[in-house]
């Protein structure tokens, strides 16, 4: 194994060194789940299995006892990995292996989760021209990052009386917005604030 040009292989070497030494101190056959609600081995309590093997080969209809030697032989695990079918489908794999590529998912997905930020750009109904190129040019760099933006339009004083600048407002950056985002709904007065959410375009596969 060549460690310095595969982190990823060295991470799983420990990993599975770390789930050796727990199979070291206890009998195969009373291998807990560990922290996943799949049936392992002695824990799988129907008779027969349709069973699969190391190589995604299908093995065919086994007794439970004969799918339980054959994983043995390979010195892997019998993971129950359909337990509504009839008869349940069990599979001959590493179950340290199976955990570890799960894990490696939920900590991706959970990444994934928070790298997504909403990010709020506040405007005036009377805001310069110059500011609304900044600010309008900052919520497209945010909607290119994967963001979602809130866009508030915050109304002071006698401008309450005139609404209707910062309706024009705000669609005059949907419109500028309209390559890079879209309003997940119409905007909204809450109070003395126009508000809009924008999420980023979806990529077209």
């Amino acid at each position: 194994m060549n460690i310095e040009s595969e982190p990823q292989s060295f991470t799983f070497f420990i990993w599975r060194c770390q789930i050796a030494i727990n199979r070291r101190f206890k009998p195969w056959k009373q291998r807990e789940s560990y922290k996943n609600d799949k049936k392992i081995n002695e824990k799988i309590t129907a008779r027969q299995v349709r069973l699969i093997g190391p190589d995604k080969e299908a093995l065919g209809i086994v007794s439970t006892q004969e799918a339980l030697h054959k994983a043995r032989e390979y010195g892997m695990d019998l993971v129950e990995i359909a337990p509504k079918a009839n008869p349940p489908v069990c599979k001959i794999i590493d179950y340290s292996k199976l955990l570890f590529e799960e894990s490696k998912k939920a900590r991706e997905a959970k990444k994934k989760q928070h790298s997504t930020q909403l990010k709020e750009v506040k405007f005036r109904p009377r805001t310069d021209e110059h500011d609304y190129n900044f600010k309008v040019k900052h919520i497209k760099e945010f909607l290119e990052k994967g963001n979602k933006v809130k866009v508030t339009i915050q109304f002071r004083g006698r401008e309450m009386a005139h609404k209707e600048m910062g309706w024009e407002l705000i669609k005059r950056i949907q419109d500028e917005l309209d390559e890079f985002g879209d309003f997940e709904q119409e905007p909204r007065m809450e109070g003395r604030f126009l508000i809009g959410f924008v999420s980023p375009k979806k990529i077209q596969s």
